[in-house]
């Protein structure tokens, strides 16, 4: 039984592909669709004061994430219409690798289906962008629904 529908997002009109489908299963189902954005971390180092040495700053490795408002303010217009529709939608953004995390948000909140899209790309184009897809299908525990988009990359 699908309860839960697993929906990453990342800003582009491809991935807004798979908006139909998810409001089709979530709404035939009674099913809640979980939205998330996964942002970049990026690593950089700031100033710490060591209060044992007064005259001394250090700097220390810290990782932060960027444009999080921005993906929490496009999670919220994405999913406008599904809402509206009285599909149950919760929304989230998470920090890190993209592939890793949505396998792991999956995992962690008991998701029965990732939906995503995917541009179809083959050859040199498939290593040179990367393959989120097939990273998704290869380390996923759940079933995932691939929406292949033709003559779509943005």
């Amino acid at each position: 039984m699908i309860n839960k529908i697993l929906v990453p997002l990342d800003g582009s009109k491809l991935a807004e592909n798979v908006l139909p489908y998810v409001e089709e299963l979530a709404l035939k189902l009674n099913a809640e669709a979980a939205f998330i954005s996964i942002t970049n971390r990026v690593q950089g180092y700031w100033p710490f004061e060591d209060a044992s040495l007064p005259d001394e700053v250090r700097l220390v490795p810290q990782g932060t994430c960027t444009m999080e408002e921005q993906a929490a303010k496009y999670l919220d217009y994405a999913v406008k219409g599904l809402e509206k529709k009285g599909i149950k939608i919760t929304k989230e953004v998470i920090c890190g690798k993209t592939a890793q995390e949505i396998v792991f948000y999956a995992n962690d909140n008991h998701c029965d289906l990732i939906i995503i899209s995917s541009h179809g790309r083959g050859g040199l184009s498939r290593f040179t962008h990367g393959n989120i897809a097939a990273k998704i299908l290869k380390t996923a525990t759940v079933p995932v629904m691939v929406v292949r988009v033709a003559g779509q990359t943005k």
